[in-house]
């Protein structure tokens, strides 16, 4: 019998991204060696500058992969806290994370929560991951999670006092779709209530539709390095 897990497992954003980029470097290195193994008895110099060539862009694919892994690691944990900083929890807030996935938003929130409730929202696969999260992470009572994304939410209009969203919208796909479930998002919040979007896709189109919805008070921060991806976060008040 396995024993059980004693700590959670967030697993990494963008793991295809991270697979793609050392499969990369490695198909690479082996065409570098290949071209280089073949040509060297007649063309040293140039099979030799070839190889330096294609080594060094193998290597920028290695490290692309690292710095993504990394990201997933330690810099979205800090940008986690940085966001729920932000949103000044009171503790009594109804919160919704929109694409939860494993639960790193989400769990972070119903730890700063006493009294209040966090529901998860995102694909059906990820449901256990987090639930397994949350009780390790001591906040299960804390946490619902509802599963299956659309742009339309099935929740009612001003129904959360704070609304959080990371990494997720970028995967729905063509902006006007992300752009209704920003629209989606403002419509279940409650009126003071507060919103933060963190992605690397679209932001400044976000803080625009939020704008044109009649939020208030909408920021978005300086350019972030998310590991190899540029992001930024948008906020706003109802």
């Amino acid at each position: 019998m396995a024993a059980a897990a004693t700590h959670p497992d967030y697993g990494l954003d963008s793991p295809l991204m991270v697979r793609h980029m050392f499969s990369r470097g490695g198909w690479t290195l082996v065409f570098a060696l290949i071209v280089f193994v073949v040509n060297r008895a007649q063309y040293p110099g140039p099979s030799a500058r070839i190889l330096i060539v294609l080594g060094l862009i193998a290597l920028g694919f290695f490290v692309a992969g690292w710095i993504s892994i990394q990201a997933s690691k330690t810099a979205r944990f800090q940008i986690r806290d940085r966001i729920l900083d932000s949103l000044q929890l009171t503790g009594e807030e109804r919160v919704l994370d929109v694409g939860c996935g494993t639960g790193l938003m989400a769990i972070g929130a119903a730890k700063r929560l006493k009294s209040g409730r966090v529901t998860g929202l995102d694909q059906s696969e990820e449901a256990e991951a987090i639930k397994e999260n949350a009780k390790i992470e001591g906040v299960a009572e804390k946490l619902r999670v509802d599963t299956g994304v659309s742009a339309k939410l099935v929740y009612p209009d001003n129904h959360y006092d704070v609304v959080v969203s990371a990494l997720a919208l970028r995967g729905l796909g063509e902006s006007d779709v992300r752009e209704l479930m920003v629209r989606e998002i403002f419509r279940v919040l409650k009126p003071g209530g507060r919103l933060a979007i963190f992605d690397t896709t679209g932001v400044s189109g976000y803080a625009e539709v939020l704008r044109s919805s009649g939020a208030q008070s909408v920021e978005l921060s300086p350019m972030i390095w998310y590991g190899i991806q540029p992001a930024r976060i948008v906020t706003a008040r109802k």
